[in-house]
C-alpha cells in the first residue's frame, strides 16, 4: 500500500526487501478503523526486528517491550496481529523511509487532543512536517495528503481549515526506529520440537502455536468467503465470532469495516501437530471473562486447564520519572558534565620520534619473525621502498621497553601511520599501551549524577546514570572518511552503575575514556551495517535499567569487574586514579 513520500520499497509476502547495499530506517504499522496505517513506537519496531532475524515466520510478543500492549500478538507469517483477550485481528505491514527521515532520527510530530495528552501524527504526515520543518517553511498545508489542516511552526499549532480549531503540536526526540542494509536472510521455519517433530507442550508455546493455527484457518476461510465459498454461519450455536479489524487492499473490499466469520468452521483448517484445543462454554459466570470472544477457545492449553493469557516479561529500560532536583552529583567526583576536550581533536607527533621513545635498538638481532610485516627480523622490513624515514633503516630492529617484544623500527612507524597519531604505542603482540592512548571519538557531551532509586542486585545503593549525546556531523582527518557525513542514531544513549565504591571508580575511569575520547569511534554497526556512524568502542555499557532482558543490564554481578578489564585494555586502569 504506497502513500505519498512514504519511502516504501519492494513489498514481499508482507516483508518488504529494500536493494542490496542500500540503508533504510523500518517502521512497522497496523491499520486501525480507519483504514490509516498507525506506527508502531521505536522500541516495539526493534522488538519486532529482533524477533524477525531469528525466525521470519514466527511470532512476536508485543508486551515484553511495552506493557500497554501485552495482550497484542503479532503473526510475522500471516502479518496479522491478535488481541489476545478480545481476538481483535488487524493487518500490519513494514514500510522503509530515508535515514535521514523524521523515524531515522527519531523526531516525533505529536498533535494535543481533547484530553490534554499528546498523539503522534501517522508516519507519512510525521515524514512530511518533519521535511517542512528543517527547510525552515512557515507552515505547510496537509491537503496533498488528504488533511483539511494546516501546520504553523511559528505558534507551534495545527487548525482546522473547515472548523477554523486550533490545537497545539510539538516536536519530540525519541528513540531512532531500526536501520537495517541489504535484503533479509532467510529463516527457519515455525520451530518444532527437536526429538519428535511435534510442537512443544509448554504453555506458552500453545498459546504461540494456537495463535498461528487461528491466524491461518481465519484467513483461509477470509479467502474461500471472497471467492465464492462458504465460510459458516456467523454467530451460530456453539460457535465464536471473531472480529478481524480493517482487510488489506487485495482483498477489494470497499471500505476496512470490520467482519465477521465462525472459527467454528474455520478451525477445520487448522494445520496437523497443532493440539485441538477444548471450546468452553464462556456465556456463564467463571474466572475467565465472556469478553475473550472466539480467540479464548482456541488459546485453551490440551489439558482443558483455564485460559491463562500470559504477559512475557517486558524489559525495563529507564527509571521512573525524576525530578530535577532529585539528581546529585556522584560523591568524590566533581562536576556533572564533561565535553570533550579540544586538546584531543587535533594531536599528532612525528612517528619516528615516538617509535624511538618507547623502544631502543636491537644489536644481536634473534632470527625470529616480526609480527607487523612477517619477515624474518634478521632481514630488512617488508615496509622497504613503501616508507621512508631519516635515521631508521629497514634492517633496524628495536625492543619495546615494558613488554620486550621486537620488531623492525620501520614496521612500527608504518603502524603508527596507519593509527590515530597521537603520540601513543600499542605492541600488536600483548596490546602493552605505550604513552595516552586516545581515540577518535566526535565532539558531545557526558553526563552522569545520582538518582534515587536502586538496581537489580544492588538494593542498598542508589543509581549512577550516565548519559552520552553525541550529534551528527563531518568526518574529519582522523575519521574513516573526512569530508563526509556521519550519523548518531539512539542519543543520548542512558547508562546505569550502581552507587558504591566499584561503581564511582568505573565512573571515575570511564570519564577519564571520555576525556581521551575512547568511548565511541565512528564506523560500522554490527547490527544494522550501517557505516559512517557514531559506534561504540569496545568499552560494555549498561542500557537497562530495571532488568537484563537483553544482556545490557542487571543483575550482572561481573559487570563491574569485566568493565574495568576493557578500561584496562584501553590503557585506563585502577593505577591512573589518583587518590
Amino acid at each position: 500500500m504506497a502513500r505519498p513520500g512514504s519511502g516504501l520499497l519492494v513489498s514481499v509476502n508482507g516483508l518488504g526487501y529494500p536493494p542490496q547495499n542500500l540503508a533504510r530506517v523500518v517502521v512497522w504499522e497496523w491499520l486501525n478503523e480507519h483504514g490509516r496505517w498507525r506506527p508502531y513506537t521505536a522500541a516495539v519496531c526493534h522488538h519486532i526486528e529482533n524477533v524477525l532475524k531469528g525466525d521470519a515466520r514466527g511470532s512476536v510478543v508485543l508486551g515484553q517491550v511495552d506493557a500497554q500492549l501485552s495482550p497484542y500478538i503479532i503473526d510475522l507469517q500471516s502479518m496479522h496481529q491478535f488481541r489476545q483477550d478480545t481476538g481483535t485481528m488487524r493487518p500490519v505491514q513494514r514500510n522503509f523511509y530515508d535515514p535521514s527521515s523524521a523515524p531515522g532520527k527519531g523526531v516525533v510530530w505529536e498533535w494535543e487532543n481533547d484530553n490534554g495528552s499528546w498523539t503522534p501524527y501517522d508516519m507519512e504526515i510525521c515524514v512530511t512536517i518533519q521535511n517542512a520543518y528543517e527547510k525552515q517553511h512557515p507552515w505547510l498545508d496537509l491537503t496533498s495528503l488528504g488533511f483539511c489542516y494546516l501546520i504553523d511552526f511559528n505558534s507551534m499549532s495545527q487548525t482546522n481549515r473547515q472548523s477554523q480549531r486550533k490545537r497545539r503540536l510539538r516536536r519530540r526526540m525519541d528513540l531512532a526506529y531500526p536501520l537495517i542494509m541489504g535484503s533479509i536472510p532467510k529463516s527457519q521455519s515455525w520451530p518444532v520440537g527437536a526429538s519428535s517433530g511435534q510442537p512443544c507442550s509448554c504453555q506458552q508455546c500453545i498459546l504461540v502455536n494456537s495463535t498461528r493455527a487461528a491466524s491461518n484457518a481465519i484467513l483461509a476461510s477470509q479467502r474461500r468467503k471472497l471467492h465464492g465459498g462458504t465460510a459458516g454461519n456467523a454467530g451460530a450455536a456453539g460457535t465464536h465470532t471473531v472480529v478481524l479489524g480493517g482487510g488489506q487492499a487485495k482483498n477489494n473490499l470497499n471500505r476496512p469495516g470490520t467482519q465477521r466469520i465462525s472459527v467454528g468452521t474455520a478451525r477445520g483448517t487448522i494445520p496437523a501437530g497443532v493440539p485441538a484445543l477444548p471450546v468452553k462454554n464462556l456465556t456463564g459466570s467463571g474466572p475467565v471473562h465472556p469478553a475473550l470472544a472466539g480467540m479464548t477457545g482456541i488459546l485453551m492449553c490440551a489439558a482443558g486447564l483455564p485460559v491463562c493469557l500470559t504477559r512475557a516479561p517486558k524489559p525495563i529500560l529507564h527509571p521512573p520519572p525524576i525530578n530535577k532536583s532529585d539528581m546529585k552529583p556522584v560523591p568524590g567526583i566533581n562536576g556533572m558534565r564533561r565535553k570533550t576536550k579540544k586538546k584531543h581533536l587535533r594531536r599528532g607527533k612525528n612517528p619516528e620520534d615516538v617509535v624511538r621513545r618507547y623502544t631502543e635498538k636491537i644489536k644481536v638481532v634473534p632470527d625470529e619473525d616480526c609480527t607487523i610485516c612477517m619477515e624474518r627480523l634478521v632481514m630488512s622490513s617488508g615496509y622497504e621502498g613503501v616508507l621512508q624515514h631519516k635515521g631508521i633503516k629497514p634492517e633496524l630492529v628495536g625492543k619495546l621497553g615494558k613488554c620486550g617484544h621486537m620488531y623492525h623500527l620501520l614496521c612500527l612507524v608504518a603502524m603508527y601511520n596507519n593509527g590515530n597519531k597521537d603520540g601513543s604505542l600499542q605492541c600488536p603482540t600483548c596490546k602493552t599501551i605505550y604513552g595516552e592512548k586516545t581515540g577518535t571519538q566526535p565532539p558531545g557531551k557526558m553526563e552522569y549524577h545520582v538518582i534515587p532509586h536502586c538496581l537489580p542486585g544492588y538494593p542498598d545503593s542508589k543509581t549512577i546514570r550516565i548519559v552520552y549525546d553525541i550529534p551528527a556531523g563531518i568526518q574529519t582527518n582522523e575519521h574513516p572518511n573526512p569530508g563526509k557525513k556521519f550519523s548518531a542514531r539512539g542519543f543520548p544513549r542512558h547508562c546505569y552503575l550502581p552507587d558504591n565504591e566499584k561503581g564511582r571508580k568505573v565512573l571515575k575511569l570511564l570519564i577519564m575514556a571520555w576525556d581521551r575520547r575512547l568511548i565511541f569511534t565512528i564506523g560500522t554497526s554490527s547490527t544494522t551495517g550501517e557505516s559512517d556512524t557514531v559506534v561504540w568502542n569496545e568499552i560494555h555499557h549498561k542500557t537497562e535499567f530495571g532488568s537484563n532482558l537483553t544482556g545490557h543490564g542487571y543483575p550482572d554481578p561481573n559487570y563491574l569487574d569485566n568493565v574495568l578489564a576493557e578500561l584496562s585494555a584501553q590503557g585506563i586502569g585502577e593505577d591512573n586514579l589518583k587518590d
